[in-house]
């Protein structure tokens, strides 16, 4: 074999999980000297890939699969161990600096747990997390209080964090009936904007009432992004559904009238909750 002649790293104590890791980096340092594929990227052609393992290993929680869940927290880790030894390899950074930054960033941000800074509950800990983040800038530099909110976020999620990040220098609602006063409103107007057929103005309205929609989940304690997931994930089980019982009855999808499906779909809400 061309290959044969490479060692592949073994752990001596497969039970310690820093051998296994540095084992691990090995094999991806290996990959990156022999493997065309591996050798050829960069942290820019698979950065849409670290997306999108998150989002797997996303699905593999909601599934309760922990199975599935430990392989997909397997891939993340081989994303960021590739992204560590790319930036290392153009003299950028080493994965001992991304370890120490991540261990440093802990323990400053926590002065209740590594410090003597006494706090009574989590929203201290989170208001203590974003004043702590604020200083560690540069005093001459004005750091907006959006400032790391990343700009490829799915945009529910955006909206979410931005409203969270605002709320905790004291811009938000006081009262949740408030909340969903708003809501009521941006809906009027996106309905008054599609009556008027404007289709520019009602996208500019649809945003709003979007956003007031993630605004008053967030204050009922759910995070919207969350909920559209799960809702998106039971209506393809929900479909797949009448998808499977229409083969079971012999019948073609594309010929089925809609209320022969509507039958399946009721069906189909007893066992996908």
């Amino acid at each position: 074999m061309q290959n044969s002649r490479i060692e592949i790293p073994i752990p001596s104590n497969p039970d310690d999980y820093l051998s296994q890791f540095a084992n691990f980096v090995e094999i991806v340092k290996i990959l990156r000297k022999e493997c065309p594929w591996d050798r050829k990227q960069t942290n820019e052609s698979i950065a849409n890939l670290l997306i999108e393992e998150t989002y797997e290993a996303i699905d593999a929680i909601y599934d309760k699969n922990d199975d599935d869940f430990a392989k997909e927290l397997g891939d993340i880790l081989l994303h960021i161990v590739m992204h560590s030894v790319i930036a290392d390899e153009r003299k950028a950074f080493d994965l001992a600096k991304v370890i120490d930054k991540i261990s440093h960033k802990m323990i400053i941000r926590h002065p209740h747990v590594f410090g003597d800074v006494a706090i009574d509950n989590d929203t201290q800990v989170s208001q203590n997390w974003e004043r702590i983040k604020k200083s560690e800038n540069d005093e001459n530099q004005i750091r907006s209080t959006l400032a790391g909110v990343p700009k490829s976020l799915p945009a529910l999620l955006q909206a979410e964090r931005i409203q969270h990040k605002v709320s905790k220098v004291g811009f938000d609602w006081n009262n949740k009936d408030d909340v969903w006063q708003k809501v009521e409103e941006e809906l009027k107007e996106f309905r008054y904007e599609l009556s008027k057929n404007d289709k520019e103005k009602a996208r500019q309205e649809l945003g709003d009432f979007l956003f007031a929609i993630v605004n008053a989940a967030r204050h009922e304690g759910i995070v919207a992004e969350e909920a559209l997931h799960l809702t998106n994930n039971k209506f393809k089980s929900r479909f797949q559904f009448i998808e499977q019982r229409a083969i079971e009855l012999g019948k073609d999808l594309n010929e089925m009238s809609l209320q022969d499906m509507d039958k399946l779909w009721e069906e189909s809400k007893s066992i996908y909750r």
